[in-house]
């Protein structure tokens, strides 16, 4: 942690670079960090409009999912291509090699920060009023970021081993988000199982909590507890495994 203090300033610098290359020679340029959940809630109240918690708002209730869901879809993405994106970096020059993973997870707050002046729009527009619990909202969105960090790590080191984890990637985007109460709340399950299976999602603690931080919806801290645990365990253990590949990068990537 000392040595990433001491290269702070790259991280920094990544984090900028990668930000102005997402939008680089694009015609809406940031304006994508609010289509893809603005799309992803237009289909859902279409097609899931029975899942939403009858005394939720339905738009709000899937836009704010969507939202924070696509911070750890993002995040992961870019994590898990880094490593390899970033070879000649990696080949020609040493530093701590943790801060390139962790700079491409920073840059998906900023679509996550674009995303959220659209919500804290439409919850004027629906006139909905957050309850005092609505501080604790970047408490979640912290969770969210080392959840996808803890992915992140697990995916970039494995990358550079096996070519093939990045076709995984998407396949695992998509996947998660079936599995993660993104359209439904958890509430909608009643199988032990089931919600065992949901309680071991690092993503359902922060969807559920920010969803309960905005939206005041139901919590079931059991589960959340489960989830913020399983966080802890992808992160302490992707530390674990980057920084036993990182000695091999150079030579793998």
């Amino acid at each position: 942690m000392h040595e990433l203090w001491d290269y702070r300033e790259l991280l920094w610098i990544l984090a900028m670079r990668d930000i102005k290359v997402r939008y680089k020679q694009t015609v809406l340029g940031a304006a994508w960090a609010l289509l893809q959940p603005a799309l992803q809630t237009i289909v859902f109240v279409a097609f899931f409009n029975s899942f939403a918690p009858i005394n939720v708002n339905p738009k709000l209730f899937f836009f704010s999912g969507s939202l924070i869901y696509q911070l750890f879809a993002t995040a992961i993405t870019n994590s898990g291509n880094s490593l390899v994106g970033n070879q000649n970096l990696i080949t020609k020059v040493y530093f701590p090699r943790l801060v390139i993973p962790i700079a491409a997870v920073i840059t998906s707050l900023i679509d996550f920060a674009i995303g959220l002046v659209l919500l804290i729009a439409m919850l004027a527009y629906f006139h909905v009023m957050p309850g005092p619990t609505v501080f604790l909202f970047p408490l979640f969105v912290m969770l969210a970021f080392l959840a996808s960090l803890g992915v992140g790590l697990w995916l970039s080191a494995m990358n550079v081993e096996f070519r093939d984890v990045r076709y995984v990637i998407p396949f695992m985007v998509q996947f998660m988000m079936f599995v993660t109460p993104v359209i439904y709340p958890v509430s909608y399950f009643h199988q032990r199982w089931k919600l065992m299976l949901l309680s071991l999602n690092p993503m359902t603690g922060p969807v559920e909590g920010f969803r309960w931080c905005v939206l005041h919806t139901e919590v079931h801290w059991n589960i959340m507890l489960i989830s913020i645990g399983m966080i802890v365990v992808l992160l302490v253990s992707g530390l674990f495994y980057f920084r036993r590949m990182e000695k091999n990068f150079a030579d793998l990537v």
